[in-house]
């Protein structure tokens, strides 16, 4: 394991200016390789060409093509300018997050050898089926990607158990497991904000929140159903959702015509706004089926809000007895939802920050380091400002 400083070379593909767990990810992760005396690189694409250093080290964007129909999301396409630009870099890590349109770099870095790893953020089969394809047939796509992904690179990152599955299922042998983390010092029960709440919900009303990509991925239609279903059951609850993407459209018709209780804030780039909507709700719903992981349920826990998510996430991994889990549709969803409004404000509140207290960024870091086989030249600093 290398104990010296590394230039750590990240790349990372559908990434856009309203992602959130990604963007959230990187920057994290960013900010602790550096804390931990290394030099960390990012590469993504963006509207334009830009080279500057940043609080998780230097962040290089290449002029990547939208994605149609995507809501934003840019890709890195010229293979040419990307290789030249390893090269000239000349990392001693590489770390891909997109096992996709990116998987060419594995082979570049066997033959420059430097060690590579892929980060899984999703489940291959997962994303497939959410785009339609039948189970049996996600599985057989998804497992020949998967054993082309495990044969290039020299490590596979997964972030839970969940995530590590499809690569056990295929008999991949360099899988190791590296959770993802929360701010614990910017995201806490304190953000709570009553007039904000009151803006939203009258004080008899749960509020319910929804912080996610509108995307078909994500199924955020299914909060829509639940919302409805509590309706229908005589509880009185709002929705508020805090994101974007290319159902928005869609969503916000159906709300219209069914008339649900619905505000839609669209992406919302102040984090502090968004702690605090995290800390006023009630309930926060994550309904993606194909999460390995869950970024924003996990920051909505350690503002102290319970969590009903997708039983086919892996978010039954991370939040525990500390929320629940439904199935993917919402009736289920409202039964989870009744279920956590049923236990004690302050009982359902401590257990949920007490679960994200399990997952600090400096664990994070400390895991992606030791997958890299890299060790901190400093004492690690957790992001966030705690040491």
């Amino acid at each position: 394991m290398s104990g010296e400083s590394l230039r750590i070379v990240r790349l990372a593909n559908f990434v856009a200016p309203a992602s959130g767990g990604l963007r959230t990810a990187l920057r994290e992760l960013g900010k602790g390789f550096k804390a931990a005396g290394h030099e960390p690189v990012l590469i993504v694409p963006g509207e334009r060409a830009s080279d500057r250093e940043t609080e998780q080290g230097r962040v290089i964007t290449l002029p990547g093509p939208l994605l149609p129909g995507t809501g934003g999301y840019r890709v890195l396409t010229d293979r040419r300018r990307v290789a030249g630009l390893l090269a000239e870099l000349a990392p001693d890590r590489l770390e891909v997050s997109d096992r996709t349109t990116l998987r060419w770099t594995g082979k570049w870095a066997r033959r420059a050898r430097v060690p590579a790893v892929m980060v899984s953020h999703e489940t291959a089969d997962g994303v497939l089926r959410t785009w339609g394809l039948s189970e049996g047939a996600a599985r057989r796509a998804a497992d020949a990607l998967n054993v082309r992904t495990a044969h290039t690179y020299a490590r596979v990152v997964c972030t839970t158990e969940f995530a590590e599955r499809e690569f056990v299922r295929i008999g991949a042998r360099n899988v190791v497991r590296a959770p993802l983390g929360v701010d614990l010092v910017q995201r806490h029960p304190a953000l709570g904000d009553p007039g904000l709440r009151a803006r939203h919900a009258r004080v008899d009303e749960a509020l319910l929140v929804m912080c996610s990509r509108l995307s078909v991925e994500k199924r955020p239609g299914t909060a829509l159903d639940a919302l409805e279903a509590l309706v229908r059951r005589g509880r009185r609850a709002v929705l508020v959702v805090a994101g974007d993407g290319p159902l928005r459209p869609r969503l916000e018709q159906r709300a219209r015509e069914r008339g649900l209780p619905v505000t839609f804030l669209g992406h919302v780039a102040d984090r502090a706004l968004l702690g605090a909507l995290q800390a006023s709700a009630d309930v926060c719903l994550a309904p993606g089926p194909a999460e390995t992981f869950g970024l924003a349920a996990l920051e909505a826990m350690a503002c102290g809000t319970p969590v009903v998510a997708s039983a086919s996430s892996a978010l039954s991994e991370v939040i525990g007895s500390a929320g629940a889990v439904a199935a993917d549709h919402g009736g289920a969803f409202a039964d989870a939802v009744g279920m956590l409004l049923e236990r004690p404000v302050e009982e359902r509140r401590e257990a949920a920050r007490a679960r994200a207290e399990c997952f600090g960024w400096d664990t994070a870091v400390a895991a992606f380091l030791d997958a890299h086989d890299a060790v901190a030249s400093v004492r690690p600093v957790v992001p966030g400002g705690v040491s």
